[in-house]
C-alpha cells in the first residue's frame, strides 16, 4: 500500500499525473476547504477569528508533525526533509504569525506563501507517490492549509497588503535564498529549487530554454508580485465603489 514510502523509495509507476484525476480532486478540495473557512472568517466575531487563526495555525504545525512521524517510522528521514524550503519556512512564519502578526509578516504571507503553495498545488513535485502514501496526503494537505490561512485572513480584511511592504519582503527572500543556498552546498540538497529543477515544476521551463532555471526567478517574481498586487488593489476598489 506504500503507506510510508517517500519519493526516494517508491517503485516506478504507482503515482499520479500532473490534472489526472487524482490531482483535480485534491484540487477542488483545497478550493472547497479554503472557501469555507475564508466564508466563516469573513462572517467571525474577533473571539472566533482569534479561534480559527489557531486553529488553522495549530493544524499547519500538527501536518508537519506528521510528515515526519511517517518518515521516522519509515526509516526515510533525512536532511533533505529540514525545513528549509519556502513553503517549509512559510510554516515557521505562520506558527510566529498565529501569536503575534505583524505588517511584515502579514504582507510576506500574502506575496509569498499564497502564491508560493498554490504553485506547489498546481505542480507538485510528489507525483511518484500514490494517494495510499502518507506523505501523498501531507504534501497535499498541508499546501492546502498554507494556501488557506493567509487568504482567509486577507479576506476577512485582517491582512492588507501594501506597496510599502515590498522591499522589505524582497529583502527577506533574497536574505533566506542566500542562507539557504550555503545549506544545499553543505548539504548536497535542493532547497528552495535553487539547485535545479525537474521537469513539472516551472523553474524547468527557463532551464531549458535558457540552460539556468534560476533565470526564471527575475522574471517570475515581478510577475507574481504584480498579480497578487493587481488583485488585492482591483478588488479593494471594486468593494469601495459598491459600498458608495
Amino acid at each position: 500500500m506504500y503507506w510510508f514510502d517517500t519519493v526516494g523509495t517508491i517503485p516506478d509507476g504507482v503515482g499520479f499525473s500532473h490534472f489526472d484525476l487524482v490531482h483535480l480532486l485534491w484540487l477542488l478540495f483545497g478550493v472547497a476547504l479554503t472557501a469555507v473557512l475564508c466564508a466563516a472568517y469573513t462572517r467571525a466575531s474577533n473571539r472566533v477569528r482569534r479561534i480559527l487563526r489557531l486553529t488553522v495555525g495549530t493544524l499547519i504545525l500538527l501536518d508537519e508533525a506528521f510528515k515526519w512521524f511517517t518518515l521516522l517510522v519509515g526509516g526515510n528521514a533525512s536532511v533533505s526533509y529540514l525545513p528549509f524550503h519556502l513553503c517549509s519556512i512559510n510554516i515557521l512564519l505562520i506558527a510566529v504569525h498565529m501569536f503575534k502578526p505583524t505588517k511584515l509578516i502579514d504582507n510576506f504571507l500574502y506575496l509569498i506563501c499564497i502564491p508560493a503553495a498554490i504553485a506547489a498545488l498546481l505542480f507538485p513535485t510528489w507525483t511518484e507517490l500514490p494517494p495510499t502514501s502518507l506523505m501523498h496526503i501531507h504534501s497535499f494537505t498541508v499546501h492546502i492549509l498554507l494556501a488557506a490561512y493567509p487568504l482567509m485572513l486577507t479576506i476577512g480584511g485582517d491582512i492588507r497588503p501594501t506597496l510599502r511592504q515590498l522591499p522589505y519582503c524582497l529583502l527577506i527572500l533574497i536574505g533566506m535564498a542566500a542562507a539557504v543556498y550555503g545549506i544545499n552546498v553543505l548539504l548536497d540538497t535542493n532547497f528552495m529549487f535553487l539547485m535545479d529543477a525537474d521537469k513539472g515544476n516551472p523553474l524547468y521551463w527557463f532551464k531549458q530554454a535558457w540552460g539556468n532555471h534560476l533565470l526564471g526567478f527575475p522574471v517570475l517574481l515581478p510577475a507574481v508580485f504584480g498579480v497578487m498586487y493587481g488583485i488585492y488593489y482591483a478588488v479593494k476598489a471594486i468593494r469601495k465603489k459598491a459600498s458608495r
